[in-house]
């Protein structure tokens, strides 16, 4: 029997999901037919909604009625909108004991001499500021394989995944506040990163972020090596000295073996990019059932993206095992506020064109389906960007919605590995952390299947069960923590992506 033409996600919703482009005169509920187009994706009104009036979905608001609205019209921007409304927050009232598997599932990892764990094993280059960027990717270039003539530099070293230059745009003529102390975080929580075997730190010598006091404030000493352009005598010899160091550092990197480790040690974070209206009913709760699932083998998520989680906060603080907890995820929502009242924005400016156009109408819609990644269980911690996640189950990290930073600021704070919803596709990638894309609808996942890792729209097809798609996605979990290569690692995405957040003023 083929799936209905519609998706009722709550019995209080006023609207439903097209499946597909529905023309108009097609019958959605009883006694109610399209009167014009729906696009795929897109929300349909089932009944009369009065101006002001709350429309719902999810059984939670999304907007408000900007006109009134009949039974069979397109509910989008030209007749939604945002507005106020209360929020219980009820801190932890629903908060239950997550229960724990006897066995944890396994997966071959590399434990690393001080007791870390990795996925992948890289030789990384940092850089302190832009002005070394450059150089950084010169000494990269030197040991990356070319695709045409088949030549690999690290054919003789085959347990190194790589060696990968992470540059960024700052660094220099910056505030020695705020955006410092997040530069110097995320780049120690990089230097650190089980992923890496080995890293240098490429300075130019002059910048405000001097490798000195970045060594002294993430207590770096030991953990890596540090060369200054202007100290060593410019570009070619600090090439020469970068290329040495990865040379050196190769044959120690190579001595790692893979064996058996607790699904336990894996720090998961949960990433959505190019959302539509399908990511919150199928690849999103999938995978917030593969999150709920690792979450009881005793591993941790990450969810993050704040202003992509405004509106539905009030659901996570229900979750919080403590007020504390909870507590600092509205006060991260009151610093977003008067942080967009202050550049001139508003929160709603988010969702995107794309979004938009793939059916979502406010930030409080994509929100309350985002959030969905993170599954069910219990909210254990909320972080600030990029700092170490300590606490084992969900917890959520402060970063702004833009993909390549949220994602930056969740590996600096350990994440070994990255699951990426997509409705409309996205193509990323996240070094040293693998990155599994997943697909919302079954049309772009075959449109874009050499970048898709999984495809979730069997659920909108009716060939699998929520449950059943998020057991898919963490076996493939374990399978790329194990080593085997995503879509995104086969076209060597994931060092473009690096993304500090930048705040404050360029001076």
């Amino acid at each position: 029997m083929a799936p209905a033409p519609v998706i009722r996600l709550h019995p209080d919703d006023g609207v439903l999901i097209a499946r597909s482009s529905l023309p108009s005169g097609t019958v959605v509920a009883e006694g109610v037919a399209t009167v014009e187009r729906i696009s795929a994706g897109h929300k349909v009104a089932i009944r009369p909604i009065a101006v002001g009036e709350p429309i719902r979905r999810y059984g939670q608001i999304i907007g408000f009625a900007t006109s009134p609205i009949a039974p069979g019209q397109h509910v989008h921007t030209q007749n939604c909108g945002m507005g106020d409304f209360a929020k219980d927050y009820a801190f932890g009232v629903d908060v239950t004991p997550t229960p724990n598997f006897d066995l944890p599932a396994t997966f071959d990892g590399i434990r690393r001499p001080d007791g870390r764990v990795a996925t992948r094993n890289y030789i990384g280059i940092l850089t302190s500021v832009n002005c070394s960027a450059h150089v950084a990717g010169m000494v990269a270039d030197v040991f990356k394989k070319n695709p045409f003539t088949g030549d690999n530099p690290l054919a003789d070293f085959p347990n190194v995944d790589g060696v990968v230059a992470l540059t960024h745009k700052t660094g220099c003529g910056m505030t020695q506040d705020e955006p410092l102390t997040i530069l110097r975080r995320t780049l120690g929580g990089y230097a650190r990163h089980a992923n890496f075997s080995a890293v240098v730190v490429l300075g130019l010598g002059c910048e405000v972020n001097q490798i000195g006091g970045l060594m002294k404030e993430q207590k770096l000493a030991g953990r890596l090596r540090e060369l200054e352009i202007q100290e060593i005598g410019g570009t070619r010899k600090t090439v020469e000295a970068g290329v040495a160091f990865v040379r050196e550092a190769l044959t120690d990197a190579n001595k790692v073996k893979r064996e058996p480790l607790s699904a336990s040690e894996l720090t998961v974070a949960l990433q959505c990019g190019g959302s539509d209206g399908y990511s919150g009913v199928s690849a999103n709760p999938a995978l917030g059932a593969a999150s709920d699932l690792l979450v009881r083998h005793g591993g941790t998520v990450i969810l993050s993206e704040t202003p992509e989680t405004y509106g539905a906060e009030h659901l996570l603080t229900r979750r919080a095992v403590s007020r504390e907890v909870g507590e600092k995820l509205v006060a991260l929502m009151r610093w977003w506020e008067e942080y967009t009242e202050r550049e001139g924005a508003e929160m709603n400016a988010n969702p995107s064109p794309g979004n938009k156009a793939g059916g979502l109408t406010t930030i409080l819609e994509k929100s309350l389906g985002a959030m969905a990644k993170a599954g069910s269980t219990n909210l254990v911690d909320v972080v600030n960007y990029a700092e170490a996640v300590t606490k084992k189950g969900f917890v959520f990290m402060d970063t702004p919605g833009y993909d390549p930073v949220a994602a930056t600021g969740q590996v600096a704070g350990g994440a070994n590995l990255v699951c990426f919803t997509t409705g409309r596709g996205s193509v990323f990638g996240c070094k040293p952390a693998p990155s599994i894309k997943l697909a919302t609808n079954t049309p772009m996942y075959k449109r874009m299947e050499d970048d898709m890792d999984v495809n979730c729209g069997t659920i909108l097809d009716g060939e699998e069960t929520v449950q059943q798609c998020g057991q898919r996605i963490f076996d493939l979990m374990l399978k790329t923590a194990s080593g085997q290569p995503t879509k995104s690692e086969s076209f060597d995405f994931g060092g473009a992506e690096f993304a500090p957040w930048v705040l404050g003023a360029t001076m």
